[in-house]
């Protein structure tokens, strides 16, 4: 009996490194602070670029990143910049990694003087819970990604636009914008 392949949804079709995200990572609700720093890192590298670009490089990141620790990053200093300007595993574009250093220190900020939790401080504009869309096709941005972006900013973060904040709260399973005819379609 042949094995009955999973339908899932098109963008992912591309090669196996993109099915194993789609069924492992995108769309399912992260919770754990480090891990919603890390995301919002990446989503931010991945500005201008495709996903697909900074999906391949992850191990890279987090190798240049100190397995992404928050206190390590927000000290980086001009031989850190370098080194990772160096580096060819990430993107050496020199704003995305300053701004990497500073939304360091901005994560540091909230855990420290804000609710405590990165976690919830973004799961509060979806109330808790992951919006699951209806409509038809899938949205670029929304409100929610445009008050998170607004607060992001306001706390100090850089390249969190209100897109590329869209495109992390999928990631994070904060909307699930899986096709419906998608396995992983929550509702």
């Amino acid at each position: 009996m042949a094995k009955k392949e999973l339908v899932r949804c098109s963008w992912c079709l591309k090669d196996e490194i993109y099915k194993r995200y789609h069924d492992e990572v995108w769309g399912v609700p992260e919770h754990d602070d480090r891990r919603l720093f890390a995301k919002l890192i990446l989503d931010g590298a991945q500005a201008g670029l495709s996903w697909y670009t900074i999906l391949i490089r992850t191990e890279s990141y987090a190798k240049a990143y100190h397995n992404w620790d928050p206190k390590k990053i927000a000290k980086y200093g001009e031989k850190d910049i370098e080194r990772l300007m160096n580096d060819a595993g990430i993107i050496r574009n020199r704003s995305k990694i300053m701004a990497s250093i500073g939304n360091a220190q901005a994560y540091l900020k909230i855990m420290e003087d804000g609710p405590g939790s990165f976690d919830r401080f973004l799961w509060k504009h979806v109330g808790g819970k992951t919006i699951v869309n209806k409509g038809k096709g899938v949205p670029v941005s929304s409100p929610e990604s445009d008050a998170m972006s607004k607060d992001l900013k306001k706390n100090g973060f850089k390249f969190v636009g209100t897109t590329i904040v869209y495109a992390f709260m999928q990631a994070c399973g904060m909307v699930d914008d899986h096709s419906v005819t998608c396995w992983r379609r929550t509702g």
